[in-house]
């Protein structure tokens, strides 16, 4: 694996997480976590819908989000379904964000402060040119 960071456009890039949206909650725990060896860096959300912050092993993560009324069944036509949105790491979100509306993309969400269950982040969202939703994900 290369050493560092060549990305000029993005201080720090790399990727960060890719979100599902689950069927099945403790299946998809099952998988990821004693299947698949991930362990859970954060778990955050409301009682109604779960998410938790699974680390791969290198550095990138999984999102899960729990199921609700309104999750897509399989097979449904949603954009991206069901990954959500997946997330580049930056050392710098605000740069990064201001880099791509520079450039035209559409800013969903601006850049904001939020603590992920005792993890501190700086995130925001734009859209790429095929509708994908795209995160800067900060860690502090």
């Amino acid at each position: 694996m290369p050493v560092g960071n060549t990305n000029q456009a993005v201080p720090g890039c790399g990727t960060h997480h890719v979100a599902v949206q689950t069927r099945d909650w403790n299946a998809s725990l099952r998988l990821y976590q004693e299947v698949l060896g991930m362990q859970p860096v954060a778990e955050f959300g409301t009682t109604e819908r779960r998410i938790m912050l699974l680390d791969a092993g290198d550095g990138s993560h999984i999102e899960l989000f729990q199921p609700t009324n309104g999750t897509p069944s399989p097979g449904s036509s949603s954009p991206n379904d069901p990954v959500t949105h997946f997330a580049l790491a930056t050392t710098d979100a605000r740069t990064a964000i201001e880099h791509v509306r520079s450039q035209g993309y559409e800013v969903t969400i601006e850049p904001k402060e939020v603590d992920l269950g005792g993890l501190a982040v700086t995130v925001a969202f734009f859209k790429g040119p095929s509708g994908e939703v795209i995160e800067f994900f900060q860690e502090h």
